[in-house]
C-alpha cells in the first residue's frame, strides 16, 4: 500500500533475487549486482509473446471515469481500458517493496517501506515483494473501482515490457489517483532496476489484468504462470 510518488528513473540493469526467486531469473554475477543485459531475455514466460498481446491493445475502450497520474507531479493521462476478458493500462513502473521484511525489502532499503500488503498469503501473512511478482492496483475511488471490473486480490496479470511477458498477481493497492506499480520481483524479472528508491521504469509498461481470475494460493508463482498463459491464449482468441 504505497504512498510514495517520486518519479523513478528507468535503468537497463537489474538486481537479482536470491536463489529462491523465480527460475526465469539468472543467478548473480560474482561481485556485481547486475548480470549481462542478454540474460534479462530469459524472463519470457508462457507460450504467448509480448507482440501477440500488444497487437490486441491498439485501441482503448475507456472504463475509468477520468485518468490516472503515473506520479504525484505528473499530469493525469492514463486511462483504464476494457477488453473481452481483461482490463489494461499502459504506464510506468514504480517499485513496491512492501510486505514481508527481506534482505532487499525493509525499512533500510526502502524509505517508504510498509510491512503489510492489501492481500495476504494463504497463511495470512503479507506478500513477499522480493520473491513474488505482484501488481499494485489503485484503491477504489470515483475514478475506477477495480472490483466492479472483476479484478480481485490474487487475480492474474500479464505484465509486458521490452518484448517480455511476466505473469503476476494482484497483490497490493495504492493511492487512488496514481497507477503503474509492481513488486520488486516483477521488475527484476523484466530487467527493470528493482531498487525501491531509485529503480523502476519511466514508461513502456503494459498491465493486462484478467477478469474474474484467481491464483490459489496467491503466493504460487508457478500457478500464476499456468493460469496466466491459458488466459492469455483465450484473450488472443476473444479479441
Amino acid at each position: 500500500m504505497r504512498t510514495r510518488t517520486l518519479a523513478l528513473a528507468a535503468a537497463s540493469g537489474f538486481v537479482l533475487l536470491a536463489a529462491a526467486a523465480l527460475p526465469a531469473i539468472a543467478q548473480p554475477v560474482p561481485g556485481s549486482l547486475a548480470p549481462p543485459a542478454a540474460e534479462a531475455a530469459d524472463a519470457q514466460e508462457g507460450s504467448v509473446t509480448a507482440a501477440e498481446l500488444l497487437a490486441k491493445l491498439s485501441s482503448c475502450s475507456q472504463i475509468s471515469h477520468g485518468t490516472y497520474r503515473t506520479d504525484e507531479e505528473a499530469s493525469a493521462t492514463v486511462p483504464v481500458c476494457d477488453k473481452n476478458g481483461a482490463v489494461f493500462w499502459k504506464a510506468d513502473m514504480d517499485i513496491d517493496c512492501d510486505g514481508q521484511v527481506t534482505t532487499a525489502c525493509n525499512e533500510n532499503t526502502d524509505p517508504w517501506f510498509q510491512d503489510d500488503t492489501a492481500f495476504h498469503t494463504s497463511g495470512g501473512e503479507p506478500l513477499n515483494a522480493e520473491t513474488l511478482p505482484y501488481v499494485v492496483v489503485p484503491s477504489s475511488s470515483s475514478i475506477w473501482n477495480y472490483g466492479s471490473s472483476g479484478i480481485e486480490g490474487g487475480g492474474v496479470v500479464a505484465v509486458v515490457y521490452d518484448n517480455k511477458v511476466e505473469y503476476a498477481v494482484v497483490g497490493d493497492t495504492g493511492p487512488t489517483g496514481i497507477i503503474g506499480e509492481a513488486s520488486y520481483a516483477t521488475a527484476a524479472a523484466l530487467g527493470i532496476d528493482p531498487d525501491p528508491e531509485t529503480g523502476g521504469a519511466e514508461s513502456g509498461v503494459t498491465y493486462i489484468l484478467f477478469k474474474n481470475s484467481t491464483v490459489s494460493p496467491i503466493e504460487s508463482h508457478s500457478a500464476a504462470v499456468t493460469v496466466g498463459d491459458a488466459l492469455a491464449r483465450q484473450f488472443l482468441q476473444n479479441n
